[in-house]
């Protein structure tokens, strides 16, 4: 009867937080566009990732507000947006689309929040690529009310490691992250080292002082839903700054 009753408490216990997982409700934001040539936004960014194309992320990126961003830690996190309650500017339908979280959208408070000031404290906003708005809006829309809510990242291949630094600053950029996408904490190891903690230098770029040139690495990842997922000898004790390796995948 005991075994009986735990099994239960699991099932309940699973099927709740898969509730929870799986279908978070919608919240209402706001959104605009950038406009760009190439249809996605490739500079650099406040996540760290760069070329968002070789990041993978392409067209389906956002610079977000301040109340969304939570000063970086939100970068690599997926959000499914719609275009809702504007019979003009909305596609018919409210058709949605998934968005991976790789820039600040910074406050402008010299305008209104409600004219311009889209990414002022504490409005809830998304900077989208013209690509992607033109999915859910026209895009003769300055600013359209929308619906979003967090969703797991469906990524292809393993995480991707970005070795950046010198011989007395080692950097590493975690990207193409699957499931929660929200990196909270890293450690790496090196053959003659033990599990060293990581700290959050900018976006998704951790860093540590300690010189792990000539080892091979191994990274301990954990997301914002405390999954932990290590991959070892990641990159070879040949590896050098600039080189990109691939680890396992949530």
């Amino acid at each position: 009867m005991g075994a009986l009753k735990a099994i239960l408490l699991y099932l309940i216990i699973h099927q709740t937080w898969k509730i929870t997982a799986d279908d978070e409700e919608w919240k209402s934001a706001t959104a605009t566009y950038v406009k760009e040539t190439s249809g996605s936004i490739i500079v650099e960014g406040a996540c760290g990732y760069g070329d968002l194309h070789r990041a993978t992320y392409g067209k389906y990126s956002a610079g977000l507000s301040s109340m969304l961003f939570n000063r970086g830690s939100t970068c690599g996190a997926c959000f499914e947006v719609r275009c809702v309650d504007h019979i003009l500017w909305c596609l018919q339908g409210s058709p949605s689309v998934i968005l991976t979280a790789t820039d600040f959208c910074p406050p402008n408070y010299g305008l209104s929040s409600d004219y311009g000031g889209w990414c002022n404290f504490p409005k809830e906003h998304f900077d989208m690529s013209e690509a992607a708005f033109a999915e859910i809006a026209e895009k003769k829309a300055d600013v359209v009310p929308v619906q979003h809510r967090r969703v797991k990242c469906d990524r292809r291949g393993g995480l991707r490691f970005t070795m950046s630094g010198n011989f007395h600053f080692y950097q590493v950029l975690i990207s193409n992250v699957g499931l929660d996408g929200e990196v909270i904490a890293v450690k790496v190891k090196g053959s003659r080292t033990a599990w060293i903690p990581m700290a959050r230098n900018w976006g998704q770029n951790w860093q540590s002082n300690i010189n792990l040139i000539g080892q091979p690495l191994s990274f301990e990842v954990t997301t914002s839903s405390r999954r932990t997922l290590t991959s070892y000898n990641v990159a070879p004790a040949n590896w050098q700054f600039g080189q990109i390796f691939e680890g396992k995948q949530f």
